[in-house]
């Protein structure tokens, strides 16, 4: 409780109301069942089977390829958003090993996704 001369804390601000389709993605697993891994010579088919189809048909493309333009009807704390699904998305497909390869605080999609081609 506020003391009299103090100010009342303002309640959060409410969750965009923007819908986007990827919004909907409850578990990337469902989509993409293949663990990502070193061990394994599967990179061509996780990337262009799987894990770009899946960016087309949600229309996150643009967050892994640079030459997909951004879209410029969606707001930019929307598109940071998306870009954070994306990550996750990348992360939930990935094993432990490149898990901790590729994650840095602060790098977009597209950074992880680059790291991930490097490698790769």
């Amino acid at each position: 409780m506020a003391k009299d001369d103090e100010t009342p804390t303002p309640p959060p601000p409410l969750p965009s109301t923007e819908y986007h389709p990827a919004l909907s993605v409850n578990n990337i697993k469902n989509a993409i069942p293949v663990i990502l891994d070193r061990e394994k010579v599967q990179y061509s088919n996780w990337v262009e089977l799987l894990f770009e189809v899946h960016c087309h048909a949600f229309n996150v493309l643009d967050h892994i390829d640079s030459t997909v333009a951004k879209p410029t009807d969606i707001s930019s704390s929307l598109w940071l958003r998306l870009d954070s699904i994306v990550k996750q998305w990348l992360y939930g497909t990935i094993s432990i090993d490149l898990l901790h390869t590729v994650l840095c605080r602060g790098d977009t999609a597209q950074q992880v996704w680059n790291k991930l081609k490097d490698i790769f």
